[in-house]
């Protein structure tokens, strides 16, 4: 704060109020409460702020500026993935027949395992031309069916490996694929 004549000061080692009389560059001339002059250097003064000019500064002052400059930013809360979960696979694909059609009206079971089998094709398809390492089939527990007809489908593929996925997440109703890029398909 810069002091100007006319402010009451203090000095910072000693014991010493007083108003300021006189300015002249680094030098500061106060008059304490009993009539002595004193000088002192700009860095050894400080200015005292009287209670009118603290009630001043509350009362006029924008409380909503205030509460801006105080909010603090907080941080953004990134998600804290487990170590099993790093390597869990991202590409699902779920063969469950009303999730591949409106409508099931007119279908035979055997048309419906086709469209199931068309689409875990054409997925694995896609996962092997776009490099997706790890994919899950969910096909459901039900009666094996096509369960059986998917372990035939990637038994054919050479760079494929299955096994059952996690129970944890997926129960006993989906297969988890591993898709090795360096060997030919």
């Amino acid at each position: 704060m810069k002091i100007k004549i006319g402010d009451t000061v203090e000095t910072i080692d000693d014991n010493i109020f007083g108003t300021v009389i006189k300015i002249s560059e680094n030098t500061i001339t106060i008059e304490d409460v009993n009539g002595f002059e004193f000088e002192f250097n700009t860095n050894e003064l400080m200015v005292v702020t009287s209670t009118s000019t603290l009630e001043n500064a509350i009362y006029n002052s924008d409380i909503e500026a205030v509460k801006k400059e105080k909010e603090t930013t907080k941080r953004k809360n990134t998600p804290t993935v487990k170590p099993k979960e790093r390597h869990t696979p991202k590409f699902e694909v779920d063969l469950h027949i009303h999730h591949l059609t409106d409508s099931t009206k007119g279908m035979t079971n055997f048309d419906m395992l086709n469209l199931q089998l068309d689409t875990a094709r054409r997925q694995l398809e896609f996962a092997i031309k776009k490099r997706i390492p790890k994919m899950v089939l969910i096909h459901g527990v039900g009666e094996g069916v096509l369960r059986q007809e998917l372990e035939t489908l990637l038994s054919r593929y050479n760079n494929v490996k299955f096994y059952d996925a996690d129970y944890k997440t997926y129960s006993l109703g989906a297969t988890e694929v591993r898709i090795f890029q360096n060997k030919e398909a």
